[in-house]
């Protein structure tokens, strides 16, 4: 079946309150300041992060939300990503770009300044299929 915005929604916001309970990637994302565009399927939702903190996350379609960079993916690929145990060109976000399965845009320099943040931010979604 496929998954809806609101189920991407719960996921975002899950991994919302999952953010707020790791410590060590509060410690890595505490100068981490920006709103950023994740993009599954052309459904847009900005993340506004403040100190490493998820503060707010609005849904699109916005041309006046400014974000510092965006991940664009189809949900498939976001799915199976979020697997307990990806499959390999699904297991980083790398991987979708590499393989066809989604874009990144914007400011790349503020992604691979905050890299292993961003990383284990989007893991967080892993968690919630285990739990």
């Amino acid at each position: 079946m496929p998954t809806t915005q609101a189920d991407h929604r719960a996921r975002l916001d899950g991994m919302a309150e999952r953010l707020g309970a790791t410590p060590h990637l509060l410690r890595l994302g505490c100068l981490f300041n920006e709103t950023v565009l994740i993009e599954i399927d052309g459904r847009e939702f900005y993340l506004s992060f403040e100190k490493g903190r998820v503060i707010e996350i609005k849904e699109g379609p916005s041309k006046k939300l400014p974000w510092r960079f965006a991940l664009r993916v189809s949900g498939a690929a976001l799915e199976a990503f979020w697997q307990p145990m990806p499959t390999p060109g699904y297991h980083d976000i790398f991987g979708l770009v590499k393989y066809g399965h989604g874009r990144i845009d914007g400011d790349i320099l503020t992604l691979v300044k905050n890299l292993r943040y961003f990383k284990e931010f989007m893991a967080l979604g892993r968690r919630e299929a285990l739990a």
